[in-house]
């Protein structure tokens, strides 16, 4: 294209400073959003991770926190009405958090309301979006332990 600038290969400490800044950012512009709603980040994101009923242990290991944690997580969203938990039919020692549709609007308000974010989204081209979506898919279950996973 005419173009003499040529363009570096990030190295992998580059590319980590990267992403933990863009991700430091996007729990900024949540934390903010779930505060408006009187909610911790914490409680706010385990509202995202009980989309589906999960049992306690489980989102525990979603929200990378000690079980005895959750209690308390959990506990705060039961007393707002934001999530319940019921005995897994399986196991009624096993207690599984569900979320109610009150819980459900809450999120989605949350996630309605980062202006940051919703801005850096909307400034990427559709290939962007596209690209920064594939990338993703491709780094998160590698990070997440779980490489092959949905291939």
């Amino acid at each position: 294209m005419g173009s003499t600038a040529t363009t570096t290969v990030p190295t992998n400490a580059e590319l980590m400073e990267a992403l933990a800044a863009v991700g430091a950012a996007y729990f900024q512009d949540f934390a903010a959003a779930a505060a408006r709603h009187g909610l911790s980040s914490s409680q706010a994101k385990a509202l995202g991770a009980v989309q589906e009923p999960v049992p306690m242990r489980a989102l525990a290991g979603r929200l990378g926190c000690d079980a005895s944690n959750v209690t308390g997580i959990v506990d705060r969203l039961e007393t707002l009405r934001l999530a319940h938990r019921e005995a897994a039919a399986g196991d009624r020692r096993v207690k599984i958090v569900v979320i109610t549709d009150e819980g459900r609007e809450i999120l989605n308000r949350i996630r309605g309301e980062m202006a940051r974010t919703h801005q850096a989204f909307e400034a990427m081209t559709d290939e962007q979006r596209i690209a920064l979506h594939s990338i993703c898919g491709q780094v998160l279950p590698v990070l997440a332990g779980r490489a092959g996973a949905g291939q």
